[in-house]
């Protein structure tokens, strides 16, 4: 059994930053704010340059979020996480166009190593989505989706 996990899982190192600069976010403006600020962006920088993770702090992301495989993982700022998801190596999520909108995701998803959800998709609850699939279209709630482009098996 591990005695601290936090030393040893990288993932666990971006979420906790992740949560930290959503608490920053929250605090009244002022001096102490800013340089809490100032120190979360390195934190940030070194964690997304040392685990491959890279959870900004204005995205919105539920509680209990597991990353499992660290690497490679990239959230746009502006994606919607619903609680208790799971990404695994290679995810990204983001939009398709420089300003374009960003995917939502609903409760309970599982996203495959290496899944993409691209555009202003929406991911219903308790969904799964396949290693390597591109998901471009809406995934109704229950839903298994794999391939290139995502079609639901299920």
């Amino acid at each position: 059994m591990q005695k601290n996990p936090f030393l040893k899982e990288q993932s666990i190192w971006a979420i906790w930053v992740y949560r930290w600069g959503r608490q920053i976010e929250q605090r009244k403006e002022g001096i102490y704010k800013k340089i809490l600020f100032k120190i979360y962006w390195l934190l940030f920088r070194i964690t997304e340059t040392v685990t491959g993770i890279s959870l900004p702090k204005e995205a919105k992301i539920g509680l209990g979020l597991r990353i499992w495989h660290f690497g490679n993982i990239f959230i746009h700022p502006q994606v919607v996480i619903g609680e208790k998801c799971t990404l695994r190596q290679g995810v990204t999520i983001g939009n398709r166009t420089g300003d374009g909108p960003v995917p939502i995701l609903g409760d309970n998803v599982e996203c495959g190593a290496y899944a993409q959800i691209l555009g202003g998709v929406t991911i219903g609850n308790n969904c799964k989505i396949g290693a390597m699939s591109v998901v471009l279209k809406d995934v109704p709630d229950g839903a298994t989706v794999v391939g290139n482009p995502a079609r639901i098996i299920s």
